[in-house]
């Protein structure tokens, strides 16, 4: 019963501190309980007992002067840090009802709604989402620019389920001679649009609407992204698009994927991933033999493997078009 009762308390505490916005509250110094409580819009009582458990579980210190974050939590949940994942606690906050769902989903092997699906019901999720996979592309980004080299001379990017738009952002104003097309569904790329104004990249980055696995994307690219979409699909539906990637990318031409391997035996990490993708998407975590023989198939070189630490982040493919 500690096994259930102290995660479920740990999570709850942080997704409230997270919609509280109490990390962010304490990111200029300490603050006494009164102080805290009246920041964040809370009574004392409420704010003390919340705050106490988050030094408890190591997320907050008491200090002299009061509560205060811990290192870890001003880097991580606060504006003070490189990148801010508040918005993943309010995503969990919004999607904790999902795992509700979850002896349905095993018993039947599939959910009875996607995410997608779920979506599209709650609009007021999307925005949420998105936020949240803006946080990680920015956590992403750096690794992207630092271990991956496009072609001499690319000119023509293709960023697949790129909705964001922050990839391409990154990669153009480090190739100042490309450009690049972003395909997404149209829900994710609501806001694509004012970032890419803010960028000033609007004429260097076209946005087309679509589905990844139908419509025309173009032809002719030096690279293309294929970024956290994979354990989205299927593995028929990953077989048609790599094997439509190798129809657009010319001679040389690089392809870029992100996922989440899977191994044998799956660690703690892969194996709750798997049973929220089985509740969310009835899709699955690959592993780097069958993105390898897809591509492979595909027309292209065996890829090469780069794991990114810590290992929750992810890896990354590079595969060359022959």
């Amino acid at each position: 019963m500690v096994d259930v009762y102290l995660p479920m308390m740990k999570a709850a505490a942080l997704i409230s501190a997270g919609q509280l916005r109490l990390f962010e509250a304490l990111k200029d110094g300490p603050l006494t309980t009164p102080q805290l409580a009246k920041a964040v819009g809370a009574s004392e009582v409420g704010a003390g007992h919340l705050a106490d458990f988050l030094v408890a579980v190591g997320y907050l210190t008491l200090t002299d002067q009061g509560f205060a974050n811990a290192p870890h939590t001003e880097r991580w949940f606060t504006g003070k840090g490189s990148v801010d994942y508040t918005a993943g606690l309010l995503w969990t906050a919004e999607s904790w009802s999902l795992m509700s769902n979850l002896t349905a989903a095993v018993q039947k092997g599939a959910p009875e709604k996607t995410l997608w699906q779920s979506m599209q019901e709650r609009p007021h999720w999307g925005p949420i989402f998105s936020s949240y996979m803006h946080a990680f592309a920015q956590h992403l980004g750096p690794d992207l620019l630092e271990k991956v080299k496009l072609p001499v001379g690319a000119r023509r990017l293709l960023d697949l389920g790129g909705s964001h738009g922050l990839h391409s952002i990154a990669f153009c104003r480090q190739y100042p001679g490309l450009n690049s097309v972003i395909v997404d569904l149209p829900s994710a790329l609501t806001q694509t649009e004012a970032t890419l104004t803010e960028a000033k990249l609007s004429e260097r980055i076209v946005l087309r609407p679509g589905n990844l696995l139908d419509g025309d994307w173009g032809d002719g690219y030096d690279a293309v992204f294929y970024l956290s979409v994979a354990h989205n699909q299927t593995a028929e539906d990953n077989r048609r698009v790599i094997e439509h990637i190798g129809r657009v990318l010319r001679p040389g031409g690089l392809l870029l994927i992100h996922e989440y391997l899977t191994g044998a035996p799956l660690d703690l990490y892969d194996a709750a991933f798997r049973l929220t993708l089985l509740v969310e998407t009835a899709t699955r975590t690959y592993s780097f033999e069958e993105l390898s023989g897809w591509l492979v198939a595909a027309g292209f070189e065996v890829p090469s493997r780069i794991d990114l630490d810590p290992r929750e982040k992810g890896s990354l493919l590079v595969a060359l078009k022959k």
